[in-house]
């Protein structure tokens, strides 16, 4: 795995609050904590910018207003596609 370095500067109390953390999780190293939050941490903000949660009442009204919904157009057909092909989700 390729790495890559970030370097910080953090408050005394902070680094030691974090060594003693580390610590007592039996870490090798303040490095992999501060790695293993960041990846926790990064994970979690990414599925949540991702996803939507909705009530399953909600859900319901969506799914039979699309059941309602009309045959796509050619424009939001080609928009689809372009979607698709720039990547997006």
């Amino acid at each position: 795995m390729a790495t890559a370095r970030l370097d910080i500067r953090l408050d005394e109390e902070v680094k030691a609050k974090a060594e003693k953390a580390s610590a007592l999780l039996g870490l090798k190293s303040l490095t992999e904590y501060i790695v293993r939050l960041m990846d926790e941490d990064a994970t979690q903000v990414i599925a949540e910018h991702e996803s939507i949660v909705v009530k399953d009442n909600v859900f319901d009204e969506f799914m039979a207003a699309c059941d309602k919904a009309a045959a796509p157009n050619q424009a939001l057909l080609e928009a689809a596609q372009l979607a698709d092909k720039s990547g997006i989700k």
